[in-house]
């Protein structure tokens, strides 16, 4: 049996529902953090030792980080086709994106995120969200800049750069914020809209 441990509003783990439906890949979903606590007791912190979400369990093996589940998941399901090509250089332009969204994107987008859908308005910094909105707005312009060039974030085809980033950009135009002007970035957001697995598990009210 395979499980993946965590809330469906987690980002992280929207990645893999996502994912998993794109490959046909079957799965139990088990609500995890947040409200539904579990990740501060003990068995759970054996899987996860950070006692974050998700976490992936399959028959004995376990496995947390997400983006390093992405790629399990798609090396035991994917591997070879576009979304995880085995040639060496396309795989590395793949993860150098993956990585960029966990080094580069996800500090100055969680001060958004958490500014304006995890705080009460009356507790609010008001300027470090400005600042982070200027900041996140910088680093999706330099992916619009890419998108110019291809439809997905490496090329012609989506790939698991699409899926680490995609979940992100969602919540980026659900913001109420004034957003730079970014015509790649938001027709390659429309086309992701039209992927069944991405509207259902990704395109969701932002909470």
């Amino acid at each position: 049996m395979r499980r993946i441990w965590g809330r469906a509003n987690s980002s992280n783990v929207m990645k893999l529902l996502w994912l998993a439906e794109e490959l046909s890949i079957p799965y139990e979903r088990v609500d995890a953090g947040g409200p539904f606590g579990i990740t501060d007791t003990a068995t759970y912190r054996t899987m996860n030792p950070n006692g974050l979400v998700p976490s992936l369990e399959e028959d004995g093996f376990t496995l947390w980080e997400s983006n390093a589940i992405l790629r399990y998941l798609a090396g035991e399901h994917g591997a070879g086709a576009p979304i995880w090509p085995a040639e060496p250089r396309a795989r590395a332009r793949i993860d150098q994106w993956m990585d960029w969204q966990q080094t580069t994107l996800n500090r100055p987008q969680t001060v958004v995120f958490l500014g304006l859908i995890r705080t009460k308005p009356e507790q609010r910094d008001t300027a470090a969200i400005a600042q982070g909105v200027i900041a996140a707005g910088k680093v999706w312009g330099l992916l619009d800049r890419e998108l110019a060039v291809h439809p997905y974030v490496v090329g012609e085809a989506l790939t698991l750069a699409d899926i680490a980033l995609g979940v992100h950009v969602h919540r980026w135009f659900s913001f109420e914020i004034e957003r730079p002007d970014t015509p790649h970035l938001r027709a390659w957001y429309d086309r992701l809209l039209g992927r069944p697995a991405y509207a259902r598990h990704c395109a969701q009210p932002v909470t």
